[in-house]
């Protein structure tokens, strides 16, 4: 019987339950349809920390080099590190990780050539229907000249080219603390950092899939507590949190308090648009705050509103030739990066703008965080298309109001506007409310929330 792939083949990757829902049989034939769809004669991979990571990177493997393609293995990554891969080798990557998830879980992120994604539009249907296919009939016939496996190391050659894109030739000393989470951060930031005047406070650096520590999620506030603690424990000038597998990064500043990442997404175009004449394309998506187009104008950019999620970030990324992209999630998109996320290459700008001055962090984001927002507040509803309809006849017509349903249903005027989301997995509604001060994003929010909770 064909194994039914459609509770682990989600938009954008591969996700499931180890070996419950997927195993390293199907990571082989994986591999193999991998190499028919994107027509590759070559290909790289890389994994994470978890336990079932090294025998599915392996037996994936192994499927492509039997349709015929070399493989080069680069091992223990982040995934950020597979997209350096990808694109300095100009190969299609498949990396290993189910990111934040528990440690049962594990995943495949996928790419073309030059860290281009692979999404359900854009090959990973047809993998599917491979693997499902196969998976009934028998394995594909092997190419008569199968592939070589090989490994190589490019985390040298990674750390080198982040620091290439950042001046960090004239910050002052600085110390850092570090949550890996006992996630692939603790195998990248020593060598990102080695060299710099940054005093390194690493938490969590051990590679242990298990997560004894906390969950490699720092979305989740629970996750940053001990960072907090201990960035005000050291006296250091800041803290950063990676997530699981890497590719996110979150701040902290000197008291120990969370920058939001709309204000590192301002901070970080600003930058990127002064290293490029001061003009240039800022992705932005819907439910960043206000102050990330309004800086983005200031410093001669023209700032481009898309979609929540990174498919359609990196989609409009390459429609407009944007410099920079950045998500409330502490996802941050780099033109000069294969237009890939690295939460690394952010910090390294943190760490410029910060060294580059003489003020602590707080003072150096207050001018990037200017609103006051409500965070993401999930509701459970029987019937989201009924409550976005009483949301948006409540609203509609009211003067000065505006409405678009770009993502969800977003509602704006002069002083606040709010966006709600459906899940696309889930009976939830997604409320995320900004306003000119605390009082009215109050109001905003609580009126939103008795409409969606009836």
């Amino acid at each position: 019987m064909a194994a039914d792939l459609s509770q682990i083949v989600k938009a954008y990757d591969v996700r499931g339950v180890v070996p419950d829902q997927w195993d390293e049989a199907l990571a082989e034939l994986f591999g193999a349809a991998f190499v028919q769809v994107t027509g590759a004669s070559a290909i790289v991979t890389g994994h994470d920390m978890r336990p079932s990571s090294p025998g599915l990177a392996g037996a994936f493997a192994r499927g492509a080099a039997a349709r015929g393609a070399d493989v080069t293995e680069i091992g223990l990554c982040s995934t950020d590190q597979l997209y350096y891969a990808s694109g300095a080798l100009d190969l299609p990557g498949a990396m290993f990780t189910a990111s934040h998830n528990p440690a049962r879980y594990n995943g495949i992120k996928l790419c073309r050539a030059g860290a281009a994604p692979v999404g359900q539009d854009s090959g990973l249907a047809d993998i599917r229907a491979l693997v499902e296919r196969w998976s009934e009939s028998g394995a594909p016939e092997p190419a008569a000249a199968p592939g070589t496996v090989t490994r190589r190391d490019t985390l040298a050659d990674y750390a080198a080219h982040l620091r290439s894109l950042v001046d960090l030739s004239s910050i002052r000393p600085l110390k850092a603390v570090v949550d890996a989470g006992n996630g692939m951060g603790g195998h990248t930031v020593p060598s990102v950092l080695a060299g710099l005047p940054v005093d390194l406070v690493p938490m969590y650096f051990e590679l242990d899939g298990t997560f004894p520590n906390h969950e490699a999620n720092p979305l989740d506030p629970a996750n940053l507590v001990d960072l907090q603690k201990r960035v005000r424990e050291e006296g250091a000038d800041l803290g950063l949190a990676f997530d699981g597998d890497a590719d996110r990064c979150f701040v902290v500043d000197e008291n120990g308090d969370p920058v939001s990442p709309s204000a590192i997404t301002a901070l970080v175009a600003r930058r990127e648009l002064a290293r490029n004449g001061g003009r240039g394309t800022v992705i932005h998506n819907l439910i960043t705050s206000r102050s990330v187009p309004e800086v983005v104008r200031e410093h001669g950019g023209t700032p481009v509103r898309t979609r929540v999620g990174h498919s359609f970030i990196k989609a409009e990324m390459a429609r407009t030739g944007a410099l920079f992209g950045g998500e409330h999630s502490a996802h941050y998109y780099f033109r000069a990066f294969w237009n890939a996320d690295t939460g690394m290459l952010a910090a390294l700008h943190v760490l410029a703008a910060l060294g580059g001055q003489d003020r602590p962090l707080s003072a150096l984001v207050a001018e990037y965080d200017r609103y006051a927002g409500s965070g993401e507040i999930n509701s459970t509803v029987d019937d989201q298309a009924g409550r976005l309809a009483a949301i948006r006849a409540a609203y509609q017509g009211r003067p000065g109001v505006t409405l678009d349903e770009l993502d969800g249903l977003t509602v704006a005027c002069a002083d606040w506007w709010f966006n709600v989301r459906p899940s696309n997995t889930e009976p939830l509604l997604r409320l995320n409310a900004e306003a000119r001060d605390e009082a009215t994003m109050a109001q905003v929010r609580d009126e939103v929330l008795a409409l969606i909770r009836g």
